[in-house]
């Protein structure tokens, strides 16, 4: 069963600063759990329910995972959930280095976003079309926030998570790397020709892409609404997530169909 000092651990995890300090994230419930054990990550303990350590007792042991045993009761009091989830796994936080290779391929630039949410959306979306490498500037939300980490759905584990600063990275890319942004205006999304690399900025719910990114933008593109009905597109703008999910929909599209 779980001793005071691990349940008082293990909450600690939940606030950014002693992730930071120990090096070490929560994910909670099977699928993020599953996700984490077949990833090259090193999940470092698990505290779970008798049956779901039974099912994945072979995995635990061959890969040498300290487990610990608890109930429904002992779960509540570690769960971020509602409604507890049958297993909480620790996990120690990557650190991806970022290096000149991988401006070859397309990169997701976050600018300040701020909504757990949102962000986990983010990241299980470049998932979901392949983009492995995302860059957060300094003010985004931390990507290993429990939250975070539960709405990306194990996906956390696939994509890379850098935090810089992202006008100095976008200027180190190689010349003739296109840096396109979401915005309000802009060339609309179906008349724009993705290159077969580039930087895809996403910009803050509230304030958009900021202002000394703004000039470093080679590709503006606006995602047009094909709206019949006049009173739809009083909208102000699109959700972040939703339209880093419209892009890279197009994006990786026009990369497949250049391929095939």
């Amino acid at each position: 069963m779980l001793s005071k000092n691990q349940v008082k651990y293990i909450n600690s995890l939940k606030i950014k600063k002693f992730r930071q300090e120990h090096g070490i994230f929560i994910a909670e419930g099977e699928k993020c759990a599953a996700e984490l054990l077949n990833s090259n990550l090193e999940v470092t303990a698990v505290y779970a329910l008798p049956g779901w350590l039974d099912e994945n007792l072979g995995v635990l042991e061959s890969k040498n995972i300290l487990f610990t045993e608890t109930d429904e009761a002992g779960l509540a009091k570690i769960s971020d959930l509602t409604t507890p989830n049958k297993v909480v796994a620790l996990a120690r936080i990557p650190k991806p280095e970022f290096t000149a290779e991988l401006y070859s391929h397309y990169i997701v630039a976050l600018d300040n976003i701020k909504d757990p949410g949102n962000m986990g959306t983010i990241i299980r979306t470049a998932d979901w079309f392949g983009i492995r490498q995302i860059v957060c500037s300094p003010g985004c939300v931390d990507a290993y926030n429990p939250k975070v980490v539960q709405s990306t759905m194990g996906s956390i584990t696939r994509v890379s998570i850098h935090y810089l600063e992202l006008a100095k990275f976008i200027r180190q890319k190689p010349e003739g790397t296109p840096v396109y942004g979401a915005l309000l205006h802009g060339r609309s999304l179906n008349k724009t020709a993705f290159d077969t690399k580039g930087i895809l900025i996403i910009g803050s719910e509230s304030h958009g892409i900021s202002p000394e990114i703004l000039p470093l933008v080679t590709n503006a593109i606006h995602i047009p609404t094909f709206s019949q009905n006049e009173a739809i597109t009083n909208a102000e703008s699109l959700n972040a997530s939703i339209a880093n999910a419209i892009i890279c929909y197009e994006l990786s599209k026009q990369l497949f169909e250049k391929k095939s």
